[in-house]
C-alpha cells in the first residue's frame, strides 16, 4: 500500500465560512462516567465561556457512557435548561467509544472534547480549534509538556505522563508531545475516514488516533495549556497504563506489517492554494531521495561487510556476486517499505524479481570495474578493490533509484495502493429528521471509495439578506431536535466489563 499514491482521498483543507447558517461549527463532547457532582458546574462554566468568547455557533454534547449514579438525570436537566446542550447515553463504558459514537454522528465541521473536570484552562479552546476552522491543520491537541505550558500536578502523574510519551517516541516514533491530555479537536471530514481505523474504545483511543493521523501525514497542531491536576480523578492508573502498553504493541505491529491503510487519510498534493496550478510535479521526490540515500548507505556498508567475508574463501568476482545478491534483496525490501511506502505482501514477489533485474545491472557495473582493475594490475590490494567497488556502486545507485522510481515502484495514482488495505465500514449514521444514533459492529476496514469533496456553499435568504450555509456532509441536512438513542456495540468486544471511564 502506498501512502502517497491516492491524491484526492481527502479534499484540500478550506477555511470554514464565517456566516452562521444554523449548523453548529463546533461540537464539544464531554464524556462522563458517574460525574453527578462535577457535570453541572462543568457544563455551566463551559457554556458561559463559549457564549462570551466563541465567535461561531456551537454545541455542547454530554456523552454518558454507562453511569450508575444520577449523571443521566443531571445531563437531561442541563439539556432542558440550555439550548446549546445535548445529551445521550451509551450502555457500555469507554471514553473512546463515547467519542467515536458522537463524533461519527455529529453534523458539526469541527469536533472537540474535554474532560469533565476542566483541568485545562478554557482560554486555550479557541486557539485549539482556530487552526482547524482556518483550514491550516487537521487535528489539534492541548499539550501539558510544551515548554510554555503551566502545569500543577503531583510528581507521580508527571513521571507517568512523561514516561508514557517517551515510550511513544521510542516505539512508535511519535512526534507529538502529549498524547493523553483530555483536550483535543479534529475536523469532521478527517474524522469520517480516521475513526473507523481506530480500534481502541478506552483511554488509548487518543494515542491510536494521533499515531495513525501522524503516520498518514496529517497536520497536528499543538497548543500549550495551563493545566491543574484533579486530585479526585477516577482513572485507574495501573490498569490504564497496562491497556495503553498493549495498545502500543498492537499499533506498532500494525504499522510494521503495513495492515493500516494510511493512504485513505493522506492529504493530496496541493493543499496550499498556491500549488494547485503546478503541473507535473513529482510526488514525494524529496522524501524518496532522503529515504533512498539512507537505505543505500546502509546497504553499501552491508555489501562491503559481506564482500569482505566472502573474499576470505572465494575470488573477487564470486564474492562480489554473492554480496551484491544478498544486499540487493535486503535493499529492495527496505526501499519498498521505507522509501516508496509500499505496505502489505501484495506484489512483493514481483518487486523482488524486478529488483533482481536491477541487481543484474549493478552486477554488470561492479564486475566490469573489477575486471578492468584486474586487467590493469595483476595483484590489486584489498583497499584498491574496495575503492573501485564503491565508485562503481555509486554509479549503480543512481541508476537503481531511477529504475526503482520509474519501473519497480511507479506512482500510478493509487494503482498499487490496495495491497495493504483491509475491510471497513462507517460505524455510525445520523438521520437529521430523527436524531437517533445507530451503531453497528464493523467488519475489518474496507475503503468505501475516496471521500467526496466538501459540498459547495449554498446561499440562502434569511430576513431579507443572503448568507452562506455550510454543509459538512450528509448529516448536516438538519439539526438535532432531541436526544433519543438506540445503541448497539460499536466493536465486537464492546460488551467487555470493567473498562475504566
Amino acid at each position: 500500500m502506498r501512502t502517497d499514491s491516492s491524491p484526492g482521498t481527502l479534499p484540500a483543507r478550506e477555511h470554514l465560512p464565517a456566516g452562521n447558517a444554523g449548523t453548529p461549527v463546533l461540537d464539544v463532547v464531554i464524556p462522563v462516567y458517574n460525574e453527578e457532582k462535577d457535570l453541572g458546574p462543568c457544563v455551566l462554566r463551559l457554556h458561559e465561556h463559549l457564549k462570551h468568547t466563541f465567535p461561531y455557533a456551537y454545541r455542547i454534547t454530554i456523552a454518558d457512557n454507562a453511569s450508575t449514579d444520577t449523571t443521566p438525570q443531571v445531563a437531561k436537566q442541563l439539556e432542558a435548561e440550555i439550548a446549546e446542550v445535548k445529551s445521550f447515553r451509551l450502555e457500555q463504558k469507554g471514553r473512546g467509544r463515547a467519542l467515536r459514537t458522537v463524533w461519527s454522528a455529529s453534523d458539526a465541521p469541527i469536533l472537540a472534547y474535554m474532560d469533565v473536570d476542566l483541568s485545562t484552562d478554557l482560554n486555550a479552546l479557541l486557539p485549539l480549534v482556530a487552526p482547524l476552522i482556518s483550514g491550516h491543520s487537521d487535528l489539534a491537541i492541548g499539550s501539558r509538556l510544551a515548554r510554555s505550558s503551566r502545569v500543577v500536578r503531583g510528581a507521580k502523574r508527571e513521571f507517568i505522563s512523561r514516561s508514557y510519551n517517551l515510550i511513544l517516541r521510542g516505539s512508535l516514533q511519535a512526534r507529538f508531545s502529549d498524547a493523553q491530555c483530555g483536550f483535543k479537536a479534529i475536523r469532521r471530514d478527517v474524522a469520517q475516514v480516521l475513526l473507523p481505523m481506530v480500534e481502541d474504545t478506552g483511554w488509548f483511543f487518543d494515542t491510536e488516533m494521533l499515531v495513525i493521523a501522524e503516520r498518514a501525514g496529517l497536520r497536528i497542531h499543538e497548543v500549550p495549556v495551563d493545566w491543574v491536576d484533579d486530585p479526585n480523578s477516577t482513572v485507574h492508573i495501573v490498569k490504564t497504563a497496562t491497556e495503553d502498553l498493549k495498545g502500543v504493541w498492537r499499533v506498532g505491529k500494525a504499522l510494521a506489517t503495513g495492515s493500516l491503510p494510511l493512504d485513505r487519510v493522506a492529504r493530496p498534493f496541493g493543499d496550499d492554494p498556491r500549488d494547485r496550478d503546478i503541473q507535473d510535479v513529482p510526488k514525494g521526490l524529496a522524501r524518496q531521495l532522503v529515504g533512498f540515500c539512507v537505505v543505500g548507505g546502509l546497504s553499501t556498508l552491508f555489501y562491503l561487510v559481506l564482500y569482505s567475508l566472502f573474499r576470505e574463501f572465494s575470488g573477487s568476482q564470486i564474492a562480489n556476486a554473492l554480496a551484491l545478491l544478498v544486499s540487493a534483496v535486503a535493499n529492495t525490501a527496505a526501499n519498498r517499505r521505507l522509501t516508496f511506502g509500499v505496505r502489505g505482501r501484495g506484489g512483493a514477489v514481483r518487486h523482488q524479481a524486478q529488483g533482481l533485474v536491477v541487481f543484474g545491472i549493478g552486477l554488470a557495473l561492479t564486475s566490469g570495474s573489477l575486471a578492468a582493475l584486474n586487467a590493469a594490475t595483476s595483484d590489486p590490494s584489498h583497499s584498491t578493490e574496495l575503492a573501485v567497488l564503491i565508485a562503481a556502486n555509486l554509479a549503480a545507485t543512481v541508476l537503481r533509484f531511477l529504475l526503482f522510481r520509474a519501473w519497480v515502484f511507479p506512482d500510478r495514482d493509487g494503482a498499487g495502493a490496495d495491497s495493504g488495505r483491509q475491510d471497513s465500514m462507517v460505524v455510525a449514521t445520523h438521520n437529521p429528521a430523527s436524531p437517533t444514533y445507530m451503531t453497528g459492529t464493523p467488519a475489518p476496514y474496507q475503503p468505501q471509495g475516496p471521500l467526496p469533496q466538501r459540498p459547495t456553499h449554498q446561499p440562502y435568504a434569511q430576513n431579507g439578506t443572503t448568507t452562506t450555509q455550510f454543509r459538512a456532509g450528509e448529516a448536516a441536512d438538519g439539526t438535532w431536535r432531541d436526544s433519543t438513542m438506540q445503541l448497539q456495540p460499536v466493536r465486537p468486544h464492546d460488551t467487555d466489563p470493567g473498562e475504566p471511564r
